[in-house]
């Protein structure tokens, strides 16, 4: 059996249905939650419920496609700069080993002591005496 296609307005299919959401008006879908296969979710169920005397435009599928794809390789730029970065980062904590530097202190006030070892990763930190000191409080670097 078919089912009659009807020359009057499209019907639509809420986005809670097409994504899976079971809760209803309850779970709100924000825009910034929004993933790959939701991306992808939503552009299987635009063609899926598109209206066949009136299909989609093809240049505008490949323009979503191209900008699924182009949004993929800029999240892959950003993971890789933000280990880019914490590379450095703990790069430059290790070369402060054995200088002196001057840094601001819990208290507020400038500081100045030895490097005698860092702690790497995304926040690194380099230890003179018993304190840690992260490397964002690091004001001068001594030879």
């Amino acid at each position: 059996m078919t089912n009659p296609v009807s020359s009057g307005a499209a019907t639509s299919t809420p986005i809670s249905q097409v994504l899976g959401n079971t809760a209803g008006a309850t779970n709100s879908v924000k825009a910034a939650d929004m993933g790959k296969d939701d991306f992808l979710k939503l552009l299987v169920a635009q063609l899926k419920y598109q209206d066949p005397s009136n299909p989609a435009d093809s240049t505008q599928f490949l323009a979503q496609t191209a900008q699924f794809t182009q949004l993929e390789k800029l999240d892959a730029l950003a993971k890789s700069n933000e280990a880019l970065v914490t590379a450095q980062l703990s790069l430059g904590a290790s070369n402060l080993i054995g200088k002196s530097i001057t840094y601001t202190g819990l208290d507020g006030n400038n500081a100045t002591g030895v490097v005698t070892s860092a702690t790497l990763g995304s926040d690194p930190m380099v230890k003179i005496g018993d304190t840690e000191v992260a490397l964002s409080k690091v004001k001068e670097v001594h030879k």
